[in-house]
């Protein structure tokens, strides 16, 4: 991950917060217990009075009060609704927040590097992404991906990989597909593949312009990507007869 890669080169902390379509931006900020504080109201806890034991830290937070420069990851910032980005503008652009409840001011002790990922699945708003640099992450290709499935699976025989490779990339190559395989698929396979100890002949003779290959549900997770699949199959086995 380069959030990851980042933190470790440059020797700082890495705080993730992973985005859900339920998470709100307020949430990166602090959270306010109003529920905790009036059930130990009821109960005579003298904790209720002081609301600060009622305030919950989130990340930004968390990256603003550190002593040293941190990493923040905001992981898939695109799940969550559309006005989350526009709701962290101010924050991440002044680096402070108010927090009403206690009436402070929390300010950067040192400027995070913010990092922040998207999927696509949305449009990200014009204003987000002024104050954004972008950079484009391209799939991995061969040798790349024979990198990553090594640290999946440090014990793979290498002639394995290298034919699961090949249909893998032809898979992704056929044209039309809904969704292609990405990199997560590609494990999953591989973990099927040596679970059920299907022997390397049968990925020779599965190349995906000939037939479906072995475990297929693992790669291709929608209904007309495998029917696509398979007409393309048949209709090259029957060019070759």
């Amino acid at each position: 991950m380069l959030a990851e890669q980042v933190a470790k080169s440059l020797d700082l902390q890495l705080l993730q917060w992973h985005i859900k379509s339920t998470t709100r931006a307020q949430q990166g900020l602090y959270e306010y217990d109003a529920v905790s504080r009036l059930r130990d109201s009821q109960l005579g806890d003298e904790r209720v009075h002081d609301i600060g034991n009622y305030i919950l830290k989130g990340k930004l937070w968390e990256a603003f009060e550190a002593d040293t420069p941190t990493v923040l990851l905001i992981d898939e910032i695109d799940k969550a609704d559309i006005e989350f980005p526009n709701d962290l503008l101010l924050e991440l652009d002044k680096m402070e927040f108010h927090v009403y409840e206690t009436r402070q001011t929390v300010q950067a002790k040192q400027r995070p590097i913010v990092i922040i990922t998207s999927n696509n699945e949305k449009e990200l708003p014009d204003a987000f992404l002024r104050r954004c640099f972008f950079h484009y992450i391209s799939f991995p290709d061969a040798q790349t991906m024979t990198e990553i499935v090594q640290v999946h699976f440090p014990d793979i025989e290498s002639r394995l990989v290298k034919q699961a490779l090949e249909i893998f990339f032809k898979v992704r190559d056929v044209p039309g597909l809904k969704k292609k395989p990405s990199t997560s698929e590609l494990i999953d396979w591989l973990k099927l593949l040596l679970a059920d100890n299907i022997p390397l002949d049968i990925l020779r003779d599965a190349d995906s312009d000939k037939a479906i290959p072995p475990l297929y549900g693992a790669l291709l997770k929608n209904e007309q990507d495998v029917h696509m699949l398979e007409r393309l199959a048949f209709m090259n086995r029957r060019q070759r007869k």
